[in-house]
């Protein structure tokens, strides 16, 4: 088995490092490395980076795991080293007795994320729900405030919120007498699980209500006001705590994630902060130089072309690209030029530029010194 590399190495920090430079150090790395920032030959490599980023930042950002690893190495945080979650001693005997539970609540059906509610039932936190959001790099750029329609839960108005039919109601699980756990012997051990006929609730409904399926509440729809910060970047999520499902038997409700997808621009394409643009130049335009207008985020703006401009040229426009969630200045908008050769020439102008080219090549590697240049290469060549 592959040494693992040592956590404060792998984020870049030093070993008394703060929470807020760890934090800081993970953020950096989690961008760089994200598997949607990585496609291609790198991809798998990427994802291993992430992986390793992700799991020194969990260690290192808890402060129990980080002094065990302080003192102790892998072996104090990695229960497959001898160490266990504690250490030795009395401590290291209690991680292994949390380690020992977990087995058993893998086979058995343990509580997992559950937690006890009131009258002895299983309650349980709701799922997570996740919602693409599509817009523009206008809108990314600046912010912007919308809606949007997710799933809802109501208490369903037949029953009242009972699951039972009207008329009816719910009966204690004379499984579990009411409590939503059972108990089973596997030889020396008593263990506890989840009831499997009421699934926890500690009630059976003989008649479940119709228009809820026996779940005292419905699914809907709601309206949810959406805050996008300027600056945010394809892939970035934003938190919604609380509007994910609902939690079973009292527990809380998950979150809603809204990941953030951008739409092609015609004009520009992002690179973190800066932003890039071709501009299309005649070749008169290039040859004889002048200013031209520069579309941006913010407006139109100007550069001056230099005479002799080659095809390729690239100008900076500094400040004029986004402003990120975490910068604090804007990036740059970076202008590169593209020389477009005349087409769908007359006679008369195909006449006019012969006589240019003849008079342009008088004056040989003063009107063209990138060719002069390059025909001296091509004869080293063969020499």
């Amino acid at each position: 088995m592959a040494s693992k590399r040592d956590y404060y190495e792998v984020l870049g920090v030093a070993k008394n490092a703060s929470d807020d430079d760890i934090k800081k150090a993970y953020r950096k790395l989690a961008m760089k490395h994200h598997p949607d920032r990585n496609q291609g030959d790198g991809a798998k490599a990427a994802e291993e980076s992430f992986k390793e980023a992700k799991e020194a930042y969990e260690m290192l950002s808890d402060s129990q795991k980080r002094a065990a690893y302080d003192q102790y190495g892998h072996a104090g945080v990695d229960p497959n080293m001898g160490g266990g979650r504690g250490g030795p001693g009395a401590e290291g005997f209690g991680g292994f007795a949390e380690a020992f539970g977990d087995i058993f609540g893998d086979i058995f059906g343990g509580q997992g994320g559950q937690r006890r509610g009131g009258g002895g039932q299983q309650v349980y936190r709701g799922s997570d729900l996740s919602y693409a959001m599509e817009i523009t790099l206008e809108e990314a750029a600046r912010g912007k405030e919308t809606q949007i329609r997710i799933p809802s839960w109501e208490g369903c108005e037949t029953c009242g919120g009972s699951g039972a039919k009207p008329g009816t109601s719910a009966k204690s699980c004379g499984s579990c007498g009411g409590s939503g756990t059972v108990h089973m012997r596997q030889g020396f051990f008593s263990i506890q699980q989840t009831c499997p006929h009421c699934h926890g609730s500690g009630k059976i409904i003989p008649d479940p209500c119709t228009s809820c399926n026996g779940q005292g509440k419905v699914k809907k729809q709601k309206t949810l006001e959406v805050k996008i910060p300027a600056g945010i970047n394809e892939g970035m999520r934003i938190r919604s705590a609380g509007n994910g499902e609902p939690g079973v038997n009292g527990g809380p409700a998950g979150d809603l994630y809204i990941e953030i997808r951008i739409k092609q621009h015609d004009i520009f394409e992002r690179d973190g902060d800066d932003l890039h643009c071709t501009m299309p130049v005649s070749l008169i335009t290039a040859a004889l130089g002048g200013g031209i207008e520069v579309p941006t985020l913010g407006g139109k703006a100007e550069i001056e072309l230099p005479e002799g401009t080659q095809h390729g040229k690239t100008f900076r426009l500094r400040g004029k690209g986004i402003k990120g969630v975490r910068s604090s200045y804007p990036g740059d908008l970076y202008c590169h030029i593209a020389v477009e050769t005349p087409v769908k020439l007359t006679e008369h102008q195909k006449k006019l530029l012969k006589e240019l080219d003849e008079s342009l090549k008088k004056g040989g590697e003063k009107h063209s010194p990138n060719a002069k240049s390059w025909t001296d290469r091509v004869k080293d060549l063969f020499k």
